[in-house]
């Protein structure tokens, strides 16, 4: 039962760490969030939790076999969560930006009443 846990989890952590990788190209990014690519950073650090997350699958699944058994079964597993990312960004891209948190627009300028530039409510003219 356990084993088998480990290797759901190591599929999960291929499918996250190929669609963070995806995620890192401008096209699919595109494609999955419909803005302008992301910035630097995020790119990065995007290739840094798919990398990890690759990882991740193979040392689980180290922890499940011997060697030479679990890096078959880690290439078999990257193969199938490629053809599922492959199908998810030609069917319903979208999905896929649950992987990605959205930013929270920084409140500008603004002040906190109002328009930009607005000066706030006189609050002495109080009746």
């Amino acid at each position: 039962m356990v084993e088998a846990l480990l290797l759901l989890l190591a599929l999960a952590c291929n499918l996250c760490g190929m669609a963070w990788l995806a995620l890192a190209m401008k096209v699919h990014w595109l494609q999955v969030r419909g803005t302008p690519p992301a910035a630097r950073g995020t790119v990065r650090a995007l290739r840094v939790l798919g990398a990890l997350a690759l990882l991740t699958s193979l040392l689980l699944l180290l922890r499940v076999d011997h060697a030479s058994m679990a890096a078959l079964v880690w290439v078999m597993s990257m193969t199938v969560s490629v053809l599922l990312l492959a199908f998810t960004l030609a069917w319903r891209p979208r999905w896929l930006s649950l992987l990605v948190p959205a930013r929270r627009p920084r409140p500008g300028p603004t002040g906190s009443h109002g328009a930009p530039g607005a000066a706030p409510p006189d609050l002495s003219a109080r009746g």
